[in-house]
């Protein structure tokens, strides 16, 4: 019983942290190295690292930063972007590093289980963010940027405290981002295509007016008799 609990929990653990990577990084790294250090939650050695107090300072300065910038309409897409490069990559070494030091290959699948997820739920917050952009007021930027900082730390707590609930509600949002990406690509290429054809971007040709058509030989006039 004991091995079960301790695999529940290392699953939760490790698709929690990828998943919470992708749309928050910081509030989750905050999170784990402050529930670490006071005890609330015993994280593995190989995670001991976010505890350090100049991580946990890092961390929480990043998420004042990201607060901000994600609650700023088009500086939240630029900042999605830019955190492609930071985002997908962590959520591959926590899940990692959720997993301990036990078998080198079990870390090696948890990693890429990790990068995936962590990728999936990064798309899924960037592009709806891009369409969201699209209404000119800024309320909605804050309702889905508080939502998602709820998100991220109450889905962590259920990772730490109840695995199995968590485990089932993972899966059920995972077949929810299996139909919804798709849709949401479609939206952002839609919105992309408006914005470079109001800048002057190339549109499709329409039918060509007809020239004036040349004259060909004209045939001589037969002769007056």
């Amino acid at each position: 019983m004991g091995d079960y609990y301790t695999l529940v929990h290392t699953i939760a653990l490790t698709m929690g942290v990828a998943w919470a990577s992708g749309i928050n990084l910081y509030a989750a790294v905050a999170m784990l190295g402050l529930m670490g250090s006071f005890g609330y939650v015993q994280l593995p050695e190989s995670m001991a690292v976010v505890q350090d107090p100049l991580v946990i300072v890092a961390a929480a300065f990043m998420y004042c930063v990201e607060f901000v910038a994600d609650k700023t309409p088009g500086v939240d897409t630029g900042w999605d972007a830019l955190h492609t490069f930071i985002r997908i990559p962590a959520g591959a070494l926590l899940a990692a590093g959720a997993v301990g030091d036990v078998n080198p290959a079990l870390s090696v699948t948890a990693g890429l289980l990790g990068g995936g997820v962590a990728a999936a739920t990064h798309a899924t917050k960037a592009g709806s963010r891009v369409l969201i952009n699209t209404s000119p007021e800024p309320f909605s930027n804050w309702f889905a940027s508080f939502a998602e900082d709820i998100a991220v730390f109450a889905g962590l707590w259920a990772a730490l405290n109840h695995p199995v609930i968590f485990i089932a509600l993972f899966l059920l949002f995972m077949l929810a981002l299996w139909w919804l990406l798709p849709r949401l690509w479609r939206g952002v290429v839609a919105v992309f295509r408006k914005i470079r054809s109001f800048f002057g971007g190339p549109r499709p040709a329409g039918p060509r007016s007809a020239g004036p058509r040349s004259a060909g030989p004209r045939s001589a006039a037969p002769p007056v008799g």
